[in-house]
Formats: C-alpha cells, sequence, structure tokens
C-alpha cells in the first residue's frame, strides 16, 4: 500500500514539474514574441514596397511623375526636366536609417538628411548632407576628389575606408545611416561592412565642410532637424525596404 502511495506521488510530481516547465516555455516564447514586436515597433517604415505616401516632392505637394514603384521598389527613370528630388514627408534629427539601393550602369543618385526645404534652396543637396550612390566601376565621380565621390562615401567630404564592400550596378546594396547629434557620430555600414565614420556637428564638422566645395554655401549641414531626400541625378535608380528608428 505504501509503496502504491509512494509511486502514485511521484507521478503526480512528474506531470506537476513537466507542466511548470511547459508554462515556462510558454511564458518565454511570449515574452520573446513581445519583445521582437516591441523591436519591430521602434522602427518606422518610409516605403513597404506598396505605398509612396510617406513622400513627395521636394518643394512640392505631390510625387514627380519620374518616381514609379517597380516591382517592390520605389524606381526613379529621368524626364526631360531635372530636380525631381523627393524626401520624406516627416523630419528627423537622431536615427539610424536602413535603405536598399540600386543604380543603372554608369548611374548617380543620392541618400540626404537634415534637409531643409525652403525656396530659396532649390535644391535638397544645398543643405543636406549627402552619401553617395553611384557606379563606382563606369561613374566619372569614382575617380575624383580623392575617393570622396565614391559609393557610401560623406561626398565631398570623407571617403569610404572599405571600396569591396559596394555591389556593382544592377546589384542591390543595403546601406545603414546613422546620425546621432546627441554623440555627435555619424556612420555609414554598406552590405554590413562599416565605412564610414564622422563627427556631425561642432567644430569638427565645421573643418571638414570647410575642406570640402561645401564651404561657402549658405544653408549646408546647418539643420540637426530635416527630410531624409533621394536624388534625381538624370539616372535610373532604385530603393526600396526603407525604414528609419529614431533615436533619444
Amino acid at each position: 500500500m505504501k509503496k502504491s502511495i509512494l509511486l502514485t506521488a511521484i507521478v503526480l510530481l512528474s506531470v506537476s514539474c513537466k507542466e511548470k516547465a511547459k508554462e515556462e516555455v510558454e511564458e518565454t516564447e511570449a515574452m520573446t514574441e513581445t519583445t521582437t514586436e516591441e523591436n519591430q515597433d521602434e522602427w518606422i517604415t518610409l516605403f513597404d514596397g506598396t505605398s509612396m505616401e510617406n513622400w513627395r516632392g521636394y518643394l512640392m505637394e505631390e510625387m514627380p511623375a519620374e518616381w514609379s514603384i517597380e516591382d517592390g521598389a520605389m524606381a526613379f527613370t529621368p524626364g526631360e526636366q531635372g530636380g525631381k528630388n523627393i524626401i520624406s514627408k516627416d523630419t528627423f534629427t537622431n536615427f539610424v536609417l536602413s535603405i536598399d539601393w540600386k543604380i543603372s550602369e554608369g548611374g548617380n543618385s543620392g541618400i540626404f538628411w537634415g534637409v531643409f526645404e525652403d525656396p530659396k534652396f532649390p535644391e535638397a543637396y544645398q543643405t543636406g548632407p549627402e552619401i553617395q550612390v553611384l557606379d563606382d566601376a563606369k561613374h566619372p565621380d569614382s575617380f575624383v576628389g580623392e575617393g570622396t565621390h565614391k559609393a557610401g562615401a560623406l561626398y565631398d567630404m570623407i571617403a569610404p575606408g572599405n571600396l569591396e564592400a559596394v555591389h556593382p550596378a544592377n546589384e542591390w546594396n543595403t546601406c545603414i545611416i546613422e546620425v546621432n547629434h546627441t554623440t555627435n557620430q555619424g556612420k555609414v555600414t554598406l552590405n554590413g561592412t562599416e565605412i564610414v565614420t564622422f563627427p556631425v556637428n561642432g567644430e569638427a564638422w565645421g573643418a571638414m565642410v570647410a575642406n570640402s566645395k561645401f564651404k561657402d554655401w549658405e544653408g549646408f549641414g546647418k539643420y540637426p532637424t530635416g527630410h531624409i531626400a533621394l536624388q534625381d541625378h538624370g539616372d535610373k535608380v532604385w530603393y526600396k525596404n526603407i525604414k528609419i528608428k529614431k533615436l533619444d
């Protein structure tokens, strides 16, 4: 009788332990899912492959007709007139921007931040610093400026530290741009390789600008808070998977 009671107790204890373990696993999975959802919520989608609702033309109310959606990408096809740059409807200060880009053979474009929209600045590049989008193999810009005009460069200021990171024309590149005015740090990661780091304000930033083509430009790099912009440089270019995370 004692053996039977002991056996029953052991069985009940085993079942109880298994149920508790199961509950702990389910709780852990639930917490993981919640954490994942929270992390995903930190990112703001600027382009999901189906809608350009978060964008408009620079100094325009609507999107220029030259921009369209092709196979889940936002594509620019040059028209008869230039200047069809586009900007994010929202503005950002400290952020991480993740964007995939693909440039046509011999093509040129750019990704800007800190763009201040004002009629006295007809082009987005007059205020916004640029991360270069380029066909390094065939565009003439690749061979001037001591590398500061190559793909991934902080245009005309800092050349990429790794020239092998960029993929060739008509292939996708994943570019991550971080700008943090609080820590005074900016950086560019291209296809998983960190290629550029730079200050974003203060004396060090001013020294870089003073040593570039932008030294006498009234508004260049003067606006910590501004729009993200994509450039019409007269060449076919594609962008997709565009998302941004605000930093404190």
